[in-house]
């Protein structure tokens, strides 16, 4: 990432924040554009260019307000047909296009031993990330404001594998969920390593519509595990490849959008691009 990209990128976390906090006041361009120390006029057309609409639509797509509706218009599919039924728009992600394949117990228990492990840094609409592939498909995908601390936290997950840097086609085609419509796009392979339970939970996670959220305890009802919704939320912060299995679209039965790994203002971010894609 450039380092205007990463000015840009600050200026816009920080706007996001600010209206997170004060939406109930629905703050005016001015006054927004004010706090990141912009014209109304630039903030408007640098905010639009980042997130695909204007300042006033995003507002509207991150407030409360709108998750608690979106809750309540799909609560009776999201804990039956909705997770099954993909997606209608032609122009919409469909993350059904993703094929999850867990690690032997073998490369699970031995910390990726005799693993061969590509890993890249890319920019992305919420910051650089750091994607990695074997030559199964994505293990590791995480946003990396700090590339020396990205990398090590993938050693950390395979400390036995063998890492060179380069981009593959895993990684490129991976990279597209930013750019492109997936619906053209071949299928994407994950090889992830988790127990059963996080597996399943995951998967559950890669068929939740772009622009729509799911409660932790809608999740714990697709898996039949209604009273794992503790359970549940500890999968979820343990996702290992952010963005193409989307946590970032399961929030807090309160309506309120909750912590993510990756930063709450990040998750606030994530929710108000997709719905303003989906639109």
């Amino acid at each position: 990432m450039t380092k205007q990209n990463d000015i840009n990128y600050e200026r816009i976390a920080e706007a996001i924040a600010f209206i997170r906090e004060h939406f109930k006041d629905q703050p005016s361009l001015d006054a927004v554009a004010e706090k990141v120390h912009l014209s109304p006029f630039h903030f408007q057309r640098l905010f639009t260019e980042w997130a695909g609409t204007s300042p006033k639509k995003f507002l509207q797509y991150i407030s409360i307000e709108h998750a608690k509706q979106l809750l309540k218009d799909h609560k009776a599919t999201l804990s039956d047909a909705a997770f099954d039924t993909g997606l209608s728009g032609t122009g919409r992600l469909h993350d059904l296009f993703i094929n999850i394949e867990g690690m032997t117990p073998a490369e699970y228990k031995n910390g990726g031993k005799n693993l061969f492990i590509n890993y890249s840094f890319a920019e992305s609409p919420f910051g650089n990330v750091l994607v990695a592939s074997t030559n199964k498909g994505i293990c590791h995908m995480a946003f990396a404001d700090d590339a020396a601390v990205a990398f090590s936290a993938l050693q950390q997950q395979f400390p036995q594998a063998t890492f060179r840097q380069m981009m593959d086609m895993a990684q490129q085609n991976a990279l597209y969920i930013f750019t492109h419509d997936w619906s053209k796009l071949n299928d994407i392979k994950l090889h992830v390593k988790g127990t059963g339970f996080q597996l399943k939970v995951w998967e559950t996670l890669l068929k939740i519509p772009m622009g729509q959220l799911a409660t932790y305890s809608d999740v714990a009802a697709v898996i039949d595990k209604p009273a794992a919704q503790r359970a549940v939320g500890t999968a979820i912060g343990h996702n290992p490849v952010a963005f193409l299995i989307p946590c970032h679209r399961v929030i807090q039965s309160s309506g309120s959008f909750g912590q993510y790994h990756w930063g709450s203002t990040r998750k606030t971010a994530i929710i108000g691009w997709e719905a303003a894609k989906t639109a």
